[in-house]
């Protein structure tokens, strides 16, 4: 189970609304500009698109940068195709319809859910314990950075192991411009890749 964790807060410069693609002259942001009211108190959930341009202006990045990718051509017509047809205003709407669209491309079978599906508590911790309980979970993944405020003994305490997720072992592939970069866009993968990308997921 993958749960969409969007009831925290939204929160700027952070992966929610951009990733990073290559180009010739280094890494490049490619960013959904959205509406942030006051000194950031809304949720994740509730955060809207401000300007409807970007499909257009990510369409353009995309097509400039990767267009001598090796599998530029038999990809386009599916990412062009994808962003085109994302019209919606809140931007977990629009990430969820990319992590579907790419699941389905890479034939992951995950399941996903809202956390709003779930009754959450209001400690962090005990947030995502419930969560796990209620699906039945005996183990929480999560990324590093959590180990920053992640209570490990409570999860234990629950009979839920928390486990980390290692980003340093999937290994690299031919991409464009210079040296391999780990951090970019799952596109930069597939551009580079297509149908043989699945292989490169751990």
């Amino acid at each position: 189970m993958f749960v969409v964790f969007d009831d925290m807060q939204y929160t700027k410069r952070d992966w929610r609304n951009r990733n990073l693609i290559k180009t010739p002259n280094g890494l490049r942001w490619l960013t959904i500009p959205v509406e942030v009211k006051g000194k950031y108190h809304q949720k994740i959930k509730d955060t809207k698109v401000a300007d409807k341009y970007w499909v257009k202006s990510h369409l353009n990045a995309l097509e400039i940068n990767y267009k001598n990718a090796n599998c530029f051509n038999e990809v386009w017509e599916w990412v062009e195709g994808i962003y085109l047809n994302c019209n919606y205003q809140f931007l977990t709407d629009i990430n969820m319809y990319f992590i579907q669209a790419i699941n389905e491309f890479l034939e992951i079978k995950t399941e996903i859910l809202l956390s709003d599906n779930f009754n959450l508590h209001d400690d962090r911790n005990m947030r995502l314990i419930n969560i796990c309980k209620e699906l039945k979970g005996t183990a929480y993944f999560t990324g590093p950075s959590a180990k920053q405020y992640l209570d490990e003994q409570l999860f234990n305490k629950s009979g839920i192991e928390v486990k980390y997720f290692n980003y340093s072992k999937y290994p690299e592939y031919n991409q464009l411009y210079n040296d391999f970069e780990h951090g970019v866009s799952i596109l930069d993968l597939i551009f580079n890749m297509g149908d043989q990308s699945k292989l490169y997921i751990s």
